[in-house]
């Protein structure tokens, strides 16, 4: 059933333990996620919900990989430094993330090294679960990802990368993710973008 994947993590990962991430590299993407717990964009330990798992996850690019929030930290409602790790390799073909930090990479880690890779400009990535977007995602015309690529393997991140080059994605900056109950990813030069292109699309989901 859709969804019963959530949180799973499917790709082989390499991850040391490390120290939390200076503030000024998460303070705002740090802000920008409590924006989007407070909207139930972001959460999880809801019954009703994914069987209560975690869901959205965060993200901006660094010099070297990505800062990323942790896996099944959708929960709490603020995460501070410690909620998140560094990526410093995300190879899709080989199946593989390399990271270290306080925690271990979210389950879609592989998504967003996908969209770093196919939108070199792309600073921030937020992976939002929002049944609002996702249902209307064809009346918005929003693009997609297809619906028989299961979320969090490589088969999504070529899926991804395929449809980030495409021409049509160039201004766009949001999809859903067709095989991926509720997921939407909206990406852009930085926080601010991002946030703010996923919250105006969920206000369009919400007007129709």
């Amino acid at each position: 059933m859709p969804g019963e994947r959530e949180g799973v993590v499917g790709y082989n990962l390499e991850h040391s333990p490390g120290a939390a991430p200076p503030r000024h590299l998460m303070a705002r993407l740090d802000a920008w996620r409590t924006v989007l717990f407070r909207l139930a964009l972001v959460g999880g330990r809801d019954p009703d919900r994914y069987h209560g798992l975690g869901f959205g996850n965060v993200s901006r690019r660094l010099a070297s990989g990505f800062l990323i929030s942790g896996t099944q930290t959708g929960h709490l409602p603020v995460l501070n430094a410690s909620g998140y790790c560094q990526v410093l390799e995300c190879d899709s073909g080989a199946n593989r993330i390399r990271s270290i930090g306080p925690v271990p990479p979210s389950s879609e880690a592989l998504s967003h090294g996908a969209v770093y890779a196919a939108r070199p400009r792309a600073g921030c990535v937020l992976h939002a679960h929002s049944p609002d977007i996702w249902n209307a995602a064809r009346q918005l015309d929003l693009p997609a990802s297809s619906a028989a690529v299961p979320y969090g393997t490589p088969e999504m991140a070529a899926e991804l990368d395929r449809l980030c080059r495409q021409s049509a994605m160039r201004d766009r900056g949001i999809f859903a993710m067709g095989g991926h109950e509720d997921g939407v990813i909206a990406y852009g030069p930085d926080e601010e973008t991002a946030g703010q292109l996923l919250v105006a699309t969920l206000a369009r989901a919400l007007a129709r």
